[in-house]
């Protein structure tokens, strides 16, 4: 199989679908790997490295787009790389399209088979292309909070940690799964005082047993979160629902009431955001005030470490990568249960239920196209 990696085009995008050590062992499988220019300079590898790789580095996307029988990316297909798909051409990347109408139409169009990294599943009930960058971004969401606490940023002036004889910050995390752990774990490393919100009893044990007493778990009943969010200095939304629309948890009223100076953090924003406030920023202009609360809704959060999230995400993206290629989708997707959960839409069908309903468009089950 002609496997495609173009540069990414979003804006504060480095990351790159296939690192040279992915490209190689795809060789090794005898598939031809074609990769734009510069695809990876900025996360330290350049055009050479990609050569002795085995790759085949092109000048810019066109002609990649127009003979790869598979494009592997990181982002979602920009306006511009949507255009240039054709019909039965294999899409592998984070897609997120519940919040998109726009790019799920569009892809629809073109008629490709666009496989999506974060439905994906995994014999756990797990997201394991998501998270990797899950991981990245619970932790990264309060280093960036705290730097957002600073006064110059517009918080309230406050040491996440505190110091001796001064109160450390209260951190709530919203959802206790992949980001919310990795939050709690960081901020609980800060030393400040840290609670998870969350509505599996199963979760809020398994989160106990793993912290003990130093991390205080709660039920996520309405009065809940507005209790805690309320006192909170920093707050993190790491709420996911696959493939859907993030529920709004935090509600215009909640954040009119909150402390002047405290922050939010909405990790959740790919898939529309937890608070109502929220609307999704970039790197270079991370943050935005509401009623004198500071909001950080970066979209691509791990795209602020690229290097360290093209490793994580190639750990996990390389297997599935490879079945594609060596079996071709229609296989790979009929052998593998958990792969196929990750089809979102195929040949103008949507195929991903969650997805259908958030965009309120006709759902086909992904066995019936793959029957056809």
């Amino acid at each position: 199989m002609r496997i495609g990696v173009p540069r990414e085009v979003k804006v504060d995008e480095h990351r790159v679908g296939l690192v040279p050590a992915s490209v190689r062992e795809l060789v090794h499988h005898g598939h031809e790997v074609l990769i734009e220019s510069r695809a990876g300079y900025h996360i330290g590898f350049d055009d050479d490295d990609y050569a002795v790789a085995g790759a085949t580095v092109t000048d810019g996307p066109e002609s990649l787009f127009a003979t790869a029988d598979m494009i592997v990316k990181v982002k979602e297909p920009q306006a511009a790389e949507r255009a240039m798909l054709r019909k039965g051409q294999v899409l592998f990347t984070y897609l997120h399209l519940a919040p998109d109408p726009d790019q799920a139409r569009e892809l629809a169009e073109s008629g490709a088979v666009a496989i999506a990294y974060e439905t994906v599943t995994d014999a756990r009930g797990g997201l394991p292309l998501l998270a990797p960058m899950s991981e990245v971004a619970g932790r990264m969401s309060v280093q960036a909070g705290a730097h957002c606490l600073e006064q110059r940023q517009g918080g309230r002036g406050v040491l996440l940690g505190g110091v001796p004889g001064v109160p450390a910050a209260d951190v709530v995390v919203i959802g206790g799964g992949v980001v919310g752990t990795n939050a709690a774990r960081m901020a609980m490393g800060m030393e400040a005082r840290v609670t998870v919100l969350d509505r599996s009893l199963e979760r809020l044990q398994a989160l106990d047993m793993q912290f003990g007493p130093t991390l205080n778990t709660i039920y996520a009943t309405v009065e809940a979160v507005e209790q805690y969010v309320l006192d909170a200095d920093l707050v993190i939304g790491a709420v996911l629902v696959p493939g859907a629309s993030a529920p709004k948890l935090v509600t215009l009223e909640m954040v009119k009431a909150m402390r002047r100076g405290s922050v939010l953090v909405d990790v959740a924003i790919d898939q529309g955001g937890c608070f109502a406030t929220s609307r999704p920023t970039t790197h270079t202009d991370p943050t935005y005030i509401v009623d004198e609360v500071v909001h950080y809704c970066v979209a691509n959060m791990p795209g602020a470490v690229p290097r360290t999230s093209a490793f994580a995400l190639n750990n996990a993206t390389l297997p599935r990568v490879l079945a594609l290629a060596d079996k071709g989708w229609r296989q790979a997707l009929t052998d593998d249960p958990h792969l196929r959960n990750g089809l979102n839409i195929c040949r103008g069908e949507v195929t991903h239920r969650a997805v259908a309903d958030a965009l309120g468009r006709p759902f086909t089950p992904a066995e019936d196209v793959l029957g056809r």
